[in-house]
């Protein structure tokens, strides 16, 4: 089990979130003594297990790596040259 300060905790906590919803539990501690755990309110949740979840919702087109139309890719690059 992680344990974890009040300042990395605050600074940190998306990414110890994103742990959490993975099963781990961690301590969050004050002056180096416990004060708190957080613990996921699911079993664990294997992000995993949720691809493919979409799958027949969206059908990707046949032409989906063909090149862009010119007249599109001019625009891009015109931007592209500009921003430089």
């Amino acid at each position: 089990m992680e344990t974890v300060n009040i300042h990395q905790a605050k600074t940190n906590l998306s990414q110890l979130l994103s742990r959490v919803e993975l099963g781990k539990e961690i301590v969050i501690s004050k002056s180096g003594v416990s004060v708190a755990k957080l613990v996921p309110l699911r079993a664990s949740f294997d992000r995993r297990s949720s691809l493919g979840q979409d799958r027949s919702r969206f059908i990707v087109p046949d032409d989906f790596n063909n090149p862009l139309p010119e007249e599109i890719l001019a625009t891009f690059e015109d931007v592209a040259v500009r921003d430089f």
